[in-house]
């Protein structure tokens, strides 16, 4: 599935390598921010950066910007490159920037049923996430967990998951949920625009405009809230969506991550038009 791009551990002992240390600085922040969008563990997702790219220094990282080793799959359509793993040039995904590897890797974790399980871990598990990961088969080599745990442990990257990210403590954080390839969370009692921006670091602004929603607007129990620009339309498996009872086009746009004016658009309505229980509206 993943290539073993993996580097031979460079452990001597008890020994801390240097460019071991320097990766970790450089991309603490990264890994963190991912783990504040996505739930994985800050010390699991350095881990697996150095392990898969040598601390940035193999092929596919220099060249790619892969340092997670994930190869193409079926649904990539990004640039691509071609390296030899368990088969002769195999193909694995290209990045620009080394931050869309590490948010990449994010979204891959997360929306991959076989490792749906690892989310009901507790952040603070790095043993499980180490060992579930080689059990959903993330890479081929027998001692994979043995490797991130070990990388962990020698280089205290657990201190990152014990919830402070930028100097803040994430008391009962929100779990976080996918639509249309989107980040969301569901509200509950008692957040706001603030709240979530705190947590999440993203401005109130930011929020409000992410989900069509005007400024003096109270977050409800319940309030699906997305933590990035909706879409212009639905994914590929939606294409029509039947109105039920009670149902306004906001809801709907919320429901499949659609931006609400795209979504007037797309079904050639003016702004006063309210859904009617039976109508058929485009989504795509």
């Amino acid at each position: 599935m993943l290539g073993s791009v993996m580097m031979v551990l460079p452990i001597n002992g008890q020994r801390r390598n240097q460019a071991y240390l320097e990766y970790i600085e450089k991309f603490q922040e990264e890994a963190l921010g991912q783990m504040e969008r996505y739930r994985i563990p800050a010390s699991i997702t350095l881990a697996q950066g150095l392990l898969e790219s040598g601390a940035g220094r193999s092929t596919l990282a220099r060249k790619a910007n892969n340092h997670f080793g994930i190869k193409c799959g079926g649904d990539w359509t990004g640039r691509r490159t071609y390296h030899d793993d368990d088969a002769r040039g195999e193909c694995f995904r290209a990045y620009k920037h080394v931050k869309e590897s590490y948010e990449d890797h994010s979204r891959f974790l997360a929306t991959k049923r076989r490792y749906a399980f690892l989310f009901d871990l507790k952040l603070t598990d790095y043993k499980g996430w180490a060992r579930g990961l080689k059990k959903a088969g993330y890479a081929t080599s027998p001692t994979y967990a043995n490797q991130l745990i070990a990388l962990i442990e020698l280089y205290e990257l657990d201190r990152f998951d014990q919830g402070v990210l930028k100097g803040k403590w994430i008391a009962n954080p929100h779990q976080t949920f996918f639509a249309n390839g989107l980040v969301y969370v569901v509200a509950r009692k008692g957040d706001s625009f603030e709240s979530l921006s705190d947590e999440f670091d993203i401005s109130a602004r930011k929020i409000r405009k992410y989900n069509d929603l005007y400024k003096g607007y109270t977050i409800q129990q319940g309030d699906i809230i997305y933590l990035e620009k909706k879409n212009r339309r639905a994914s590929k498996a939606y294409e029509t969506h039947q109105v039920k009872p009670g149902e306004s086009l906001y809801l709907i746009s919320q429901r499949y991550g659609i931006r609400l004016e795209r979504l007037y658009k797309m079904n050639k309505k003016s702004a006063d038009y309210i859904p009617q229980s039976g109508d058929v509206l485009r989504l795509r």
